[in-house]
């Protein structure tokens, strides 16, 4: 996002890791005096889409958090496939599918980008300040 990064850590390739994320998210935001409420949430939804989609026994997840120069603040996630994501309609009585729409309607913007090489991509979001 052109920003200094203000926290990183790397991911458990496991779903139990991601209380661990929102932990982070919290001490992070500890000192900005920001509601930790929407970042958490889709910290859980970028963070838990690449352990269950994008990744492999060797690959790591890699969480970012910081802040805009108008005070927004951004996540992004890090992980090692090429494949984008995309929004899909989930079945009304489905258990999952609605990841991205959430992270979609509380978020400023939201996007993914390639890494050089074809290593993986990054996805982000920046949340309205």
């Amino acid at each position: 996002m052109g920003e200094a990064v203000h926290g990183e850590m790397v991911v458990k390739r496991d779903l139990k890791a991601v209380a661990e994320v929102r932990r982070f998210v919290r001490l992070v935001l500890g000192g900005w005096d920001v509601d930790d409420f929407v970042p958490c949430l889709i910290a859980s939804e970028l963070v838990t889409n690449a352990i269950r989609y994008a990744t492999t026994a060797d690959d790591e997840v890699i969480f970012r958090i910081g802040r805009t120069g108008d005070g927004a603040v951004w996540v992004e996630v890090q992980d090692s496939t090429c494949d984008m994501p995309r929004i899909e309609s989930a079945d009304v009585n489905g258990e999952s599918g609605r990841g991205l729409f959430v992270v979609e309607r509380f978020t400023r913007c939201w996007g993914a980008r390639p890494l050089a090489g074809d290593v993986g991509k990054v996805v982000f979001a920046v949340l309205n300040s």
